[in-house]
């Protein structure tokens, strides 16, 4: 049994994310020059949010104006092949957990700012490939161990409001949720289905069908009553049953027109729609998701509030979580502290999960360990600015997550975990699990 693969090399370069922006890209090459064992690389990219908490990990740019607009990643290169190289080179790739201790000690700050969460991050999970690739067992297995059976819920994001589109939806996004499905590909079929009977619909309303950095529509809608609406009309006309085999989803990324200031959330653009300056209180805010529950068959509401409203979040639990999935994203940040105080507030029943919010790949299993100990439901998500990577995919299924967002089916950064997700439920056969994540706690 092998016990000790050391690193070998480890090289990271700027490479192109889904919007043109620069990010980092690491190979991590183990076990060469070990008798009877070859060289085995292992490559991971690192995605880049837009709409970003405060609380998450440090994205390191130059900020060097003549270089793509200032964010190139060279220093975040730098300290992979510097500082990060060093430190790890000869080191077991096997024993994952100390090789991501050891770079959150060479960074020394609380949020990576030092060496940079993605300079981070992307050694992690290029040393997590590289040691599956070396011990030929795919990266969910390697991850998980033998019992991952369990393929995700897909949440795909078909219509984008808030930072993601020019019109005036405040939330930021609308997704559709075959969570009735039998099967994951039939799931991945029922969400191709729905997502093209949408551009249908927008179509022959002379609305816009160009697709955002997610691949998500971001047509002239007023308001999100509009936007369920045309998407529950979007599932019937594919044929399946809005609330039985297909569910409704929210996120609001309310942090993003939350008014510190006025104590508030500022929809502007329905303020816009209105004629009028439209400012929700929690309490309203809160009154306006039940009323959207009561009317769509809404399943899960991600980032209702602010990250900085926590008594709103304690009295928005206490008030839906026992009707719909309450996700937290910007309040949590992927950080186990974070989380543990949520579970102790009772603020939330869900977590999203993004590696880059916190920089490792140990330290994002250990805070999915703790929600799924808490009863928590866990999200694997992209970011808005993605790779061709599949990381979260392996991870979904290694970690039984139950769900994972990933944009719409539609452009290939997107569909790339989606397929990834296929092989996988294609190399478990008979084993793979797909359940109705609602059911599972």
């Amino acid at each position: 049994m092998l016990r000790y693969l050391p690193i070998r090399k480890i090289h990271a370069r700027q490479i192109l994310d889904s919007r043109g922006n620069p990010t980092v890209e690491v190979e991590v090459t183990v076990g060469e020059g070990i008798i009877g064992l070859e060289g085995y690389s292992g490559k991971a990219m690192v995605p880049s949010g837009a709409s970003t908490g405060r609380y998450e990990a440090v994205e390191l740019r130059d900020g060097e104006q003549t270089q793509y607009h200032g964010r190139s990643v060279q220093k975040a290169i730098e300290n992979v092949n510097t500082v990060l190289a060093d430190l790890l080179v000869g080191e077991n790739a096997l024993d994952q957990m100390d090789i991501d201790a050891r770079m959150i000690e060479a960074d020394g700050t609380e949020n990576k700012r030092n060496l940079g969460a993605n300079a981070i991050l992307g050694v992690s999970m290029a040393v997590a490939r590289a040691a599956a690739k070396a011990l030929r067992i795919p990266l969910y297995q390697y991850l998980g161990g033998c019992f991952t059976p369990r393929l995700p819920v897909p949440m795909m994001n078909v219509l984008n409001g808030g930072v993601h589109a020019p019109n005036l939806l405040d939330f930021q996004e609308f997704l559709i949720v075959p969570f009735g499905a039998e099967s994951y590909p039939e799931a991945l079929r029922m969400g191709a289905e729905s997502y093209h009977a949408l551009k249908q619909l927008l179509t022959e309303r002379k609305l816009s069908t160009a697709v955002g950095d997610e691949g998500g529509f971001a047509p002239g809608l007023s308001d999100a009553k509009e936007a369920l609406q045309i998407l529950t009309e979007a599932v019937e006309k594919a044929g399946y049953e809005p609330g039985v085999q297909m569910g409704l989803a929210i996120d609001a990324a309310a942090s993003e027109f939350y008014d510190p200031a006025r104590g508030g959330y500022l929809f502007a653009g329905e303020s816009t729609a209105a004629g009028r300056e439209l400012l929700r209180s929690t309490v309203e805010m809160i009154d306006y998701y039940e009323e959207l529950i009561r009317t769509f068959p809404i399943v899960s509401i991600e980032d209702g509030l602010s990250e900085e409203d926590r008594e709103g979040w304690i009295k928005l639990t206490s008030r839906l979580g026992d009707r719909v999935q309450l996700v937290g994203d910007d309040l949590f940040a992927t950080n186990s502290q974070r989380l543990q105080t949520g579970i102790r507030e009772k603020a939330a029943n869900a977590i999203l999960i993004k590696p880059n919010q916190i920089g490792t790949v140990t330290e994002t299993m250990q805070t999915m360990e703790l929600a799924k100990r808490a009863g928590y439901h866990t999200v694997v998500s992209h970011r808005s600015g993605e790779t061709e990577d599949c990381f979260i995919a392996d991870l979904a299924v290694a970690t039984g997550a139950g769900q994972m967002k990933t944009g719409a089916p539609c452009r290939s950064e997107r569909n790339a975990k989606y397929n990834q997700l296929l092989r996988i439920a294609e190399n478990l056969g008979r084993q793979a699990v797909y359940t109705d994540f609602r059911k599972n706690s």
